[in-house]
């Protein structure tokens, strides 16, 4: 079987300008794909971390909005495939306005799923999150897992993925969906855990204060995430379907924090803050993922380990202190 290559393909990435977004069209680039960057519009034209394409014509920059459906149609045309990240992210504020969760992640998706039905793109490959699985019934967690709308957020991206899958039902959509499990590493906001963290140890704090220390995640590199997005849009068998792109491996907020301490150097101390604590309900507890389907199906396996992972972010954390105000999220 001749390697499936990427290079010439047209290839559009919505929310490129993000963590897990940015590093597929890095990744894209280096593979040859001629890639179109769909961006949140912003009046000051921030591209984040896709400032260094800007005039450098290997990426085609895309002002734009997901809930847009024009704006979206005209970006998907003469696209083979359709890498779609753009979400509206981040569980606390799901609680405070959920109706816009819908507007971007569910209204969002359907406007990319019409327009790549209308165009006839060779593949779309649309991003969940195992946050939809809820706390794990079961583990390790499979495709098959029951959903559990434990969060706004969760709820959001379950509808989101219903539209994707019915789709392909529905209309004979070449659509994948590819379901993350915490995806980590260099330019990651602070919103998430590690780089919360991090960002903390690297500006001296002696303590770091987190919510249950309990619960058990399970972390995936970014660049091994990347990877996954390209390896299931080159699977035939993964058309109509979801894959877990998890690394099989879970570790506890609390030993986290202290795998932390130690990649960045510091002597920091891990402080239960009472006031951390999401609502017992709506806590997920236990992730871990089962990512069968990924290395069966589209040969895709972690590459990078935990520790090295945390000890690159680290690295990056620090480098880029600037970025990161140390005292305003929680965990």
């Amino acid at each position: 079987m001749t390697p499936f290559s990427w290079h010439g393909r047209t290839v559009l990435v919505t929310g490129a300008e993000g963590f897990i977004g940015s590093t597929l069209v890095d990744l894209l680039v280096e593979q040859g794909a001629r890639v179109r960057a769909l961006v949140h519009y912003k009046p000051y034209a921030e591209k984040g971390y896709l400032a260094g394409y800007l005039g450098g014509g290997e990426v085609e920059m895309i002002a734009g909005d997901v809930r847009d459906a024009g704006r979206v149609m005209d970006a998907v045309d003469g696209c083979d495939t359709v890498f779609h990240l753009a979400a509206l992210i981040g569980i606390p504020y799901s609680y405070d306005s959920p109706g816009a969760y819908v507007q971007t992640n569910v209204v969002g998706t359907e406007n990319v799923l019409e327009a790549c039905r209308r165009h006839g793109v060779r593949r779309l490959v649309h991003t969940s999150t195992s946050e939809v699985y809820g706390t794990a019934l079961t583990v390790p967690i499979s495709e098959d897992h029951p959903l559990q709308p434990q969060s706004p957020y969760s709820a959001s991206k379950i509808g989101a993925d219903m539209m994707a899958l019915s789709h392909h039902n529905a209309f004979e959509l070449p659509v994948s969906v590819v379901r993350p499990f915490n995806t980590y590493g260099p330019r990651q906001s602070a919103r998430a855990v590690i780089p919360t963290i991090l960002a903390q140890l690297h500006a001296g704090v002696r303590e770091i204060k987190l919510g249950s220390l309990t619960p058990t995640r399970d972390f995936t590199y970014v660049t091994d995430t990347a990877r996954g997005f390209l390896a299931v849009a080159s699977c035939d068998r993964a058309l109509g379907s979801v894959v877990n792109l998890g690394s099989g491996r879970e570790i506890s907020i609390g030993e986290l924090a202290r795998e932390l301490i130690g990649a960045s150097g510091s002597t920091a101390e891990v402080v239960v803050d009472p006031s951390r604590l999401r609502p017992a309900a709506s806590e997920v507890e236990r992730l871990l993922s089962d990512n069968s389907r990924a290395r069966e199906w589209a040969s895709w396996k972690p590459e990078v380990s935990l520790r090295e992972g945390l000890v690159r972010t680290s690295e990056w954390v620090a480098a880029n202190l600037s970025l990161f105000d140390a005292t305003r999220y929680q965990v």
